[in-house]
């Protein structure tokens, strides 16, 4: 049995919630640069190239990427012979406290949903965590901005709506989201499982890098296939029109009832953001 104490999960939390927000990983920047320099729309391009413009200044100051640095989303995967030596949920909660605070970072969680009132410090973090096997814990902060996350859907479809249902439920749903989650965007899709566990399915496939594809190969097409047909509604970068509305689909798929096909959709902005560390 390893112990990992609660003081070392803290400090690594602050660390990644700085990073992240910081600092975009080099799979988006090069869908990103690659997008910039196959858009033929004038200005598509050129807002393409002021994103491009304001990561290399985050990359160079340290400010984050995005003014809306999110509800710090922290998943967890803890090793079965892993012992934390404190309180790991508030090990978690205190790292994005000292992270959102000394990073000067902005707190945008409420206490309540409808008193309103701000925490002031960004916490409750949101915690998601995988038992595994193994002697590691591994911590992955993803901050997650809200005029994406607004825009994300979920539906409990038949399983006779079958391939079909789905893709035209995703491609809907980003057809209506629009301008709203700041495109170019990456849609992150869940099928299966349940109504909660398709959500969370859809929230970690943005934590695929995005130039990987789904190892199966049914799926890796359909990511492919649903990232053309998003990009020929014409949106494009932030609205103005372009066939740069997506970078990525990102898919993850699990069992499910013989009744039901739960389909969720996690839209997230070009600042699709993560860091993770492994103690």
């Amino acid at each position: 049995m390893r112990e990992v104490k609660a003081e070392r999960i803290t400090e690594a939390v602050k660390r990644l919630c700085i990073e992240a927000n910081s600092y975009l990983s080099c799979d988006v920047k090069s869908c990103i640069q690659k997008s910039c320099e196959e858009e033929p729309w004038p200005q598509a391009k050129e807002i393409l190239e002021r994103i491009i413009e304001n990561y290399n200044i985050s990359d160079e100051t340290g400010a984050p990427v995005c003014q809306d640095t999110g509800v710090a989303c922290v998943f967890v995967k803890l090793g079965q012979e892993v012992h934390v030596d404190g309180d790991l949920n508030e090990a978690i909660h205190e790292g994005v406290r000292q992270g959102y605070t000394e990073g000067y970072l902005r707190k945008s969680v409420v206490r309540d949903p409808l008193d309103r009132v701000n925490t002031g410090d960004n916490t409750p973090a949101m915690i998601y965590f995988d038992i595994v096997p193994g002697d590691t814990l591994e911590i992955t902060v993803a901050p997650k901005g809200f005029g994406s996350e607004n825009m994300s859907r979920i539906a409990m479809l038949r399983p006779s709506d079958g391939l079909e249902g789905v893709k035209s439920f995703v491609i809907r749903a980003v057809e209506e989201a629009g301008p709203n989650p700041c495109p170019p965007i990456v849609v992150g899709v869940g099928v299966g499982g349940t109504f909660d566990k398709a959500a969370l399915l859809a929230k970690k496939a943005l934590l695929r890098p995005l130039d990987q594809r789904h190892p199966e190969p049914f799926w890796a097409n359909l990511e492919k296939e649903l990232l053309e047909e998003i990009n020929k509604l014409g949106i494009g970068p932030q609205g103005f029109g372009g066939k740069t509305t997506a970078l990525a689909v990102n898919i993850e798929k699990f069992p499910t009832h013989i009744a039901g096909l739960p389909v969720a959709v996690n839209i997230n902005c070009h600042v699709t953001r993560h860091q993770t560390e492994v103690l």
